[in-house]
């Protein structure tokens, strides 16, 4: 059984200003790279066997702080896992969204929901056939994540996916499966029965990433 940690890359100037970014390459600010330093320290509560990143540039560098912070080999790109196209809607914030498009009138190359979930899960079940009984980090995108919830949990998870959070699935034969939404890494620990962390300090062990 594979198992899956999807992990949101970490803030751009874009989020921070609550422009749609989808397939436009923004890159981390300082912010996003602290967020990614921090995630690391939460992976490092468990050890991986492959580090797969979306090719944009702002979920390949978090994977890379994340691969050095976990002493591993740099993320490999994943082209099934990028960012939703958003076509005419890039760049745009949701006021602009609204008043360029209102109500249900279709955005000009943005692709659909379904579309999006569809090659994602495509390329979390091509990654679990070559890497059986692997756990793999695969830092992508929240619409990318969302789409994944949305298969496995559909309407339970209405939170925001949060920069640097983290979310567990594991592939089985019925298909992919959510292990926990928004994962602190205590749940895999607890299932393995390998991590020790009576020495952590307790805030930093329960709470989220940010």
């Amino acid at each position: 059984m594979t198992r899956f940690f999807l992990v949101r890359h970490g803030e751009t100037e874009w989020n921070r200003i609550h422009r749609i970014q989808g397939s436009s390459d923004i890159p981390l600010n300082d912010t996003g790279r602290t967020q990614a330093r921090k995630a690391g320290a939460v992976l490092s509560r468990h050890s991986f066997d492959l580090i797969v990143a979306s090719p944009l540039s702002r979920a390949m560098e978090t994977a890379t702080i994340i691969a050095r912070r976990l002493r591993m080999p740099l993320p490999l790109p994943v082209e099934g896992i990028v960012e939703r196209h958003y076509g005419e809607a890039e760049g745009a914030t949701r006021e602009d969204l609204d008043a360029r498009f209102p109500g249900d009138t279709p955005v000009p190359g943005r692709e659909e929901r379904e579309a999006v979930q569809k090659r994602v899960l495509r390329a979390l079940s091509d990654m679990s056939i070559r890497h059986p009984d692997a756990d793999i980090i695969a830092v992508t995108h929240g619409g990318v994540i969302r789409s994944v919830v949305e298969y496995a949990a559909p309407g339970r998870y209405n939170e925001p996916i949060r920069n640097c959070s983290i979310h567990s699935f594991q592939h089985t034969p019925q298909g992919i499966e959510l292990v926990e939404f928004d994962d602190p890494m205590e749940t895999i620990a607890r299932t393995l029965g390998t991590e020790d962390f009576s020495e952590q300090n307790p805030d930093e062990a329960r709470s989220p990433v940010s």
